[in-house]
């Protein structure tokens, strides 16, 4: 069997696939030193990131910068959160940096990667386990703080996409000491209630300020809850404990309503173009059946013994008339080949000669004369004209003579 031969830019592109496909790769934080660090006049920063055994490239591009809130120099201790995949054209991976901190905030991450890993292996963040989310849903349980934008996102775009759905807010901390305590006991509520969905969340915030939602106790609730939850938690770069387990992430909270929400009037127009798809199905059933029973009859009279006979019928007057244009057709073919016969025997006929003012001569015997050669003198002959014969004597013959 020939042995497959790939391109290089394949490999490349299959290599890159893999990357994209794993969601580690996709939302992980690195920390490290920064080294080559180099500023382009384009805005992008490309660096290195490394630490005492290894090292990662890393690009931040110009449009991620407004995150940066210090200037990145050589043998910073950093936290770089963004994404790793193949730079095709080159043929290396590399990390694409969406935010930078100072590492100062190290123990939280420290703290923060150590409960994602234990809970990783323990199989909590596993497609398999995450429940789906109904598109069609009534009742919503809501944990975050009673006042802030989040609640007010939630409640606006909730209402907007369907008055008639149900919310029902269990107000929570969200930050602080007792935080996570507090966002537990009311996942741990709602879940009594036979709600379609929870949404757990709250509005952006520093590390420290998202931390309750990285915690294990919480993280554990999560993916014990019989209710499906929606994790809404800062802004869109923003990446929890709470993010990996929950059914289903959403960017921010506004996204979550939006995602637990359907649109009601995407429902109407649906709806509509299901009963005018229904209407315009049932017209062409009723006309196809209308079609089946005008044949169905027709048959029925056709298969009947006087129907045949009037069948027969009809076709012999169709015969019989048929016959007779055929006859009167030939009739007339007839007719006017006898006239053209006529008309031809009437130039040779010498009675017709006779009719324009010439005469037949014969003699005694009755045989034709021709020529003079055939006369003489005294000779009687007989002129036959149109009306009748004269008996005349020749008395004098004179040959034409020819120059």
């Amino acid at each position: 069997m020939k042995e497959q031969v790939y391109s290089v830019t394949q490999v490349n592109t299959y290599i890159k696939n893999m990357f994209v496909r794993e969601y580690v790769l996709n939302h992980i934080a690195v920390t490290g030193e920064v080294s080559n660090c180099k500023y382009h006049g384009s805005g992008h920063i490309y660096f290195t990131l490394k630490d005492k055994k290894g090292q990662l490239s890393c690009v931040m591009f110009a449009g991620n910068r407004k995150g940066l809130a210090f200037r990145l120099e050589e043998g910073q201790s950093v936290i770089v959160e963004g994404n790793i995949s193949v730079y095709e054209a080159a043929g290396k991976y590399q990390m694409y940096a969406v935010k930078i901190k100072n590492n100062g905030e190290g123990d939280l991450y420290a703290a923060f990667e150590a409960c994602k890993q234990k809970l990783l292996a323990e199989g909590l963040f596993e497609a398999a386990h995450k429940k789906q989310i109904a598109h069609y849903n009534k009742k919503i349980g809501i944990v975050t703080a009673d006042t802030g934008a989040a609640i007010q996102d939630i409640i606006n775009i909730s209402k907007r996409r369907n008055p008639y759905i149900s919310l029902y807010l269990y107000p929570a901390r969200v930050q602080g000491e007792g935080a996570a305590r507090t966002i537990i006991e009311g996942i741990k509520v709602l879940d009594t209630m036979d709600l379609d969905v929870i949404i757990v969340g709250r509005g952006g915030g520093s590390v420290e300020d998202l931390f309750a939602f990285n915690d294990e106790t919480l993280a554990r609730t999560i993916y014990a809850c019989h209710t499906p939850i929606i994790s809404a938690v800062g802004h869109e770069t923003d990446f929890t404990i709470a993010d990996y387990v929950a059914d289903l992430r959403a960017p921010t909270p506004s996204a979550a309503a939006e995602l637990a929400v359907c649109d009601i009037r995407n429902v109407f127009q649906s709806i509509a173009e299901r009963q005018r798809r229904l209407e315009r199905n049932m017209e062409i059933a009723i006309s196809k059946s209308r079609e089946q029973v005008a044949k169905r009859s027709l048959q029925m009279r056709m298969a009947s013994v006087e129907q045949q006979l009037n069948n027969k019928r009809q076709w012999l007057v169709d015969a019989e008339e048929r016959m007779n244009l055929r006859m009167e057709q030939k009739l007339r073919d007839k007719k006017m080949q006898i006239a053209l016969i006529i008309e031809k025997l009437k130039g040779l006929s010498p009675l017709e000669k006779l009719q324009s003012g010439y005469a037949f001569v014969t003699d005694e015997e009755g045989q034709t004369i021709r020529t003079v050669r055939d006369v003489r003198v005294g000779m009687p002959i007989s002129v036959s004209l149109k009306d009748g014969d004269v008996v005349a004597k020749v008395e004098e013959v004179n040959p034409l003579t020819r120059e």
